[in-house]
């Protein structure tokens, strides 16, 4: 019997930041990582196939990943977002926070990839209750 692999959609727009993501991901754990450099790109993905788990840049051209976020839970496209950002805004981990992100799934840029992967484990570690981050109105 084979299980099928947690999806991790990495949505990033430096593009050597997003490979070394990707590459940690794939080398480290057993997970089917897609990747995306717009939040426009990464919603089209997820419109065809939702992911377990969201790893999102905020600053990024176009939408940004707040954005991002707020549409992929209005659509119901990934379980979990964990937020990988430059920014120390106060407003923004706010606003993070209402859309349903934890506290300790925001990471700031550069982030210790091992406490990046615990987190990821943690939120798809077999047996954990499947549902949506949110299920309010926006």
């Amino acid at each position: 019997m084979s299980t099928t692999p947690p999806k991790v959609l990495i949505l990033e727009d430096e593009q050597q930041l997003r490979c070394q993501l990707s590459t940690y991901f794939e080398d480290m754990e057993v997970f089917h990582v897609v990747e995306a450099e717009t939040g426009e790109e990464a919603l089209v993905m997820l419109r065809s196939e939702p992911a377990d788990l969201c790893i999102v840049d905020i600053r990024l051209p176009g939408m940004d990943g707040t954005a991002f976020i707020r549409a992929s839970v209005q659509e119901k496209l990934c379980r979990h977002f964990l937020v990988h950002t430059g920014s120390v805004d106060a407003e923004l981990h706010a606003t993070l926070v209402e859309l349903g992100v934890a506290d300790r799934s925001i990471f700031l840029k550069p982030c210790d990839l091992t406490r990046l992967l615990g987190r990821v484990r943690e939120l798809l570690r077999p047996g954990k209750k499947q549902e949506f981050v949110l299920d309010r109105k926006l």
